[in-house]
């Protein structure tokens, strides 16, 4: 479909590197669902979720009573580098966005074993190293008590983990976004051009082994989730 997507590229003023590879780099599909069935597949796992599969598409719903936004998520034996493909479009304006998280379940060094994550809005698309900045479990533990309890050192620390780009997208309209990471960098595509890049070391980590959808609060659709792997699959011990 045709997208009358606006995008502004800004210079970053953290260190940049391009995660970006020829397409043949991430070579091994681990999951794809185009939600052509009548409902989730059983690899699909949730957290605090409404979600459903409707009319071809993933509808996603977080329950009015919540306290956490809807997560729909796939598991996979760990990876380092990947690519995460989804097409997706916000229904109204009760849309707020989405986060595509990458996490590792086996890591206890941050809040829920956060890795890094990219956040869509109608107006902006971040870029954040989880495991080092917002979701380390002791930055993590003092934002719960209270933001007050954060130093100075600790802001300026934080204000490296993450790079907000602004986008403008319309209600309606379908967009696919594409996610690869590669070592420490994340590259971020919308509509097959460059939306910006990231370097955080965080990103490095080589054991993810979850990719979640996080609706915020509702009326986000998505469809055509595919998640690849680069190189040749892990030897099993």
């Amino acid at each position: 479909m045709k997208s009358s997507i606006v995008l502004v590229l800004v210079s970053l003023t953290t260190a940049v590197a391009s995660a970006g590879e020829p397409a043949g780099y991430y070579s091994r599909t681990i999951f794809a669902d185009d939600f052509s069935g009548s409902g989730f597949g059983p690899r699909w796992g949730h957290y605090k979720s409404g979600s459903v599969v409707k009319d071809g598409v993933l509808v996603g719903i977080t329950p009015e009573s919540s306290d956490h936004s809807a997560v729909d998520n796939i598991r996979f034996p760990a990876e380092r580098d990947l690519e995460v493909s989804v097409k997706f479009r916000f229904v109204s304006e009760k849309a707020k966005g989405f986060n595509v998280w990458l996490d590792d379940k086996d890591y206890k060094g941050s809040h829920a074993g956060h890795i890094c994550s990219v956040s869509v809005s109608t107006t902006a698309l971040t870029i954040a190293d989880a495991k080092t900045g917002n979701f380390r479990n002791d930055i993590y533990a003092k934002k719960k008590a209270t933001p007050i309890a954060l130093t100075t050192e600790d802001k300026a620390m934080l204000a490296t983990k993450n790079t907000k780009l602004p986008v403008k997208l319309a209600l309606q309209e379908w967009h696919t976004l594409v996610i690869r990471t590669k070592g420490d960098g994340v590259e971020v595509s919308l509509d097959g051009k460059v939306a910006g890049t990231f370097k955080s070391e965080g990103i490095g980590h080589d054991h993810k082994t979850l990719v979640s959808l996080t609706t915020n609060p509702v009326d986000v659709h998505y469809d055509d989730f595919s998640l690849k792997a680069a190189g040749p699959a892990a030897a099993k011990p």
